[in-house]
């Protein structure tokens, strides 16, 4: 299935590559982008506080969802799952070239987007590979 194999971090960066595309102005985009991301509202707190929340903020949050589905994911040892760690791969590259090179990806809900699609890979082929090793019956035998 098409879902399995898509990795859903690649959706937080989609939509951030079409908000740098809206948002941009050729001359100014991390100004723009800095500016985007920091607007958001004020929810006062019992302690008298306040607490702010940003689109950056929103962008952070829905990319931990994604990420916590994608680790789900990969406990599931098929094809499709190397498909899905190596497009996963592919995405994290893609993100953090745009991160480098690219004016309004510097910012840092992007950072942390790129951070998680590393945790993706990393935790996804870790998984795979346990998971696998369990299937096969190739782990070692328990001592106890």
């Amino acid at each position: 299935m098409l879902i399995q194999v898509f990795p859903l971090l690649a959706l937080s960066v989609i939509v951030y590559n079409i908000l740098v595309l809206v948002v941009g102005d050729s001359s100014l985009v991390d100004a723009g982008m800095t500016t985007f991301l920091n607007k958001g509202i004020e929810i006062g707190l019992f302690s008298g506080g306040a607490w702010k929340f940003t689109i950056g903020d929103l962008f952070i949050v829905v990319s931990l969802v994604l990420l916590f589905v994608e680790i789900l994911k990969s406990t599931v040892t098929t094809a499709n799952s190397i498909a899905n760690h190596a497009l996963s791969l592919l995405v994290g590259v893609v993100a953090l070239i745009e991160f480098l090179m690219f004016k309004g990806f510097g910012t840092s809900p992007f950072f942390i987007i790129i951070c998680m699609t590393v945790i993706d890979v990393i935790a996804g082929f870790s998984i795979t590979i346990v998971a696998s090793k369990r299937d096969l019956g190739i782990a070692p035998p328990m001592v106890g």
